[in-house]
């Protein structure tokens, strides 16, 4: 019995090392090559270069798809962070007729498929006047991404401490100026939080985009056209800053998360 016990913390090790390996090992493998001077081919890479991160400096249809993808992403951000946010408060504050069904029709766009989203966007943009285009693209994953942004404020929302809110009722605060001073600041983990998975999700989003793009590309879009000609060391070495990017919200959002919960006890 012991011996299979103490065999048990063995194999939940190397298993997990494997499923690390699995996950980690190829985003490894394209930060080192992004410094390879040969390109992409043989391994181990020999020589280290900084080559391709000065070719990005005058690579401008790289550069101006990742602006097209901020441009997108931040308009996403605020889009769905509003109508989200209202979503939420009316799940967890309100009693209308249809509420069990609308709260499952907000979880709808994380079920279809992103082609079917892509595509009914698009009718509706055309119908709407916009076209394709930027505009149609951020307008379309705001609306897309909605969903994230209200399972994650309705979860605040769920651990939010009433008490607060009465008690700034009963000393004469009106109640606009209550969600302004106690529920949107206990609400603030909440909306990070959503706000940055909205913006990872939005740089990273393709489907949708295909079908609301007009003559712009955004990052996924011009790297997607690049790999059908082979893989360029260039991709590489922006995909290595957009990695560094993305480590840096991520601590951002967890020293947030930590002071918010040493200062709640």
């Amino acid at each position: 019995m012991s011996a299979t016990t103490n065999r048990r913390p063995l194999f939940l090790t190397i298993y997990s090392c494997l499923v690390f390996a699995f996950i980690y090992l190829p985003i490894l493998v394209l930060v080192i090559y992004s410094f390879n001077r040969d390109g992409v081919g043989g391994f181990p890479p020999r020589h280290f270069t900084f080559d391709w991160y000065r070719q990005l400096t005058t690579d401008s249809a790289l550069w101006n798809s990742v602006l097209n993808s901020l441009y997108v992403a931040a308009g996403a951000v605020f889009v769905s962070l509003t109508l989200g946010l209202l979503a939420a408060l009316a799940l967890d504050r309100a009693d209308f007729p249809g509420k069990a069904l609308f709260r499952r029709l907000v979880l709808l766009p994380l079920i279809l498929p992103g082609i079917i989203t892509g595509l009914s966007l698009l009718m509706f943009a055309v119908a709407a006047g916009l076209g394709r285009g930027l505009t149609a693209v951020f307008f379309g994953h705001g609306t897309a991404l909605i969903s994230v942004a209200t399972t994650e404020i309705f979860a605040g929302l769920q651990k939010l401490d009433r008490r607060q809110e009465e008690a700034s009722l009963d000393l004469g605060a009106t109640p606009w100026r209550t969600f302004w001073l106690v529920t949107l600041p206990n609400l603030r983990l909440s909306l990070i939080a959503a706000g940055l998975l909205i913006f990872t999700l939005s740089m990273d989003e393709i489907a949708v985009t295909f079908f609301l793009i007009g003559s712009d590309n955004t990052l996924p879009q011009e790297i997607w056209g690049r790999l059908r000609r082979g893989i360029t060391p260039e991709i590489n070495a922006i995909s290595t800053l957009i990695l560094l990017v993305s480590i840096i919200l991520i601590t951002i959002w967890y020293r947030l998360r930590t002071r918010t919960q040493k200062s709640s006890l």
